[in-house]
């Protein structure tokens, strides 16, 4: 009787190994984008960038994320020119991420910012952590 149940247990665990790996999904791509930069040409092309890995891969299989520190904070101020494609990529589940450091420096709130974007201690810090997880990095 014990051989049996041993076999039973045997047959459960191997089955449930492979059930676990059939429906275990493949790991996300992931990639983050630098923007230091004050130049609304240079936004459009990381925004560009970004939205064109979410096209390649498929917005679910992929977590694209933009730091921004240095002089291109201005560009994600609730009034900057590219304040409307900076809302739309965060709704398409682009993560657009503001360095609290360069705030404090520029002497800007959260009320001064886009309210899509989020923040992050420190925009330098964020960039290698994303690297040190192995996320693919870009700056364009």
């Amino acid at each position: 009787m014990q051989h049996k149940s041993f076999l039973l247990g045997l047959l459960i665990a191997v089955s449930t190994l492979f059930t676990g790996c059939a429906t275990t999904p493949p790991p996300k791509e992931k990639v983050v984008f630098q923007v230091s930069n004050n130049d609304a040409g240079k936004w459009n092309l990381a925004l560009n960038n970004a939205k064109n890995v979410q096209d390649s891969y498929g917005a679910d299989k992929v977590e694209v994320e933009i730091v921004v520190y240095g002089p291109g904070i201005g560009m994600l101020k609730a009034e900057s020119p590219t304040a409307n494609r900076v809302t739309a990529a965060t709704l398409a589940g682009i993560q657009i991420v503001a360095c609290e450091n360069t705030m404090a420096a520029q002497k800007l709130t959260k009320a001064d910012m886009n309210p899509a974007v989020g923040y992050v201690p420190a925009g330098v810090v964020e960039l290698m952590a994303r690297q040190k997880q192995g996320w693919a990095y870009i700056r364009p």
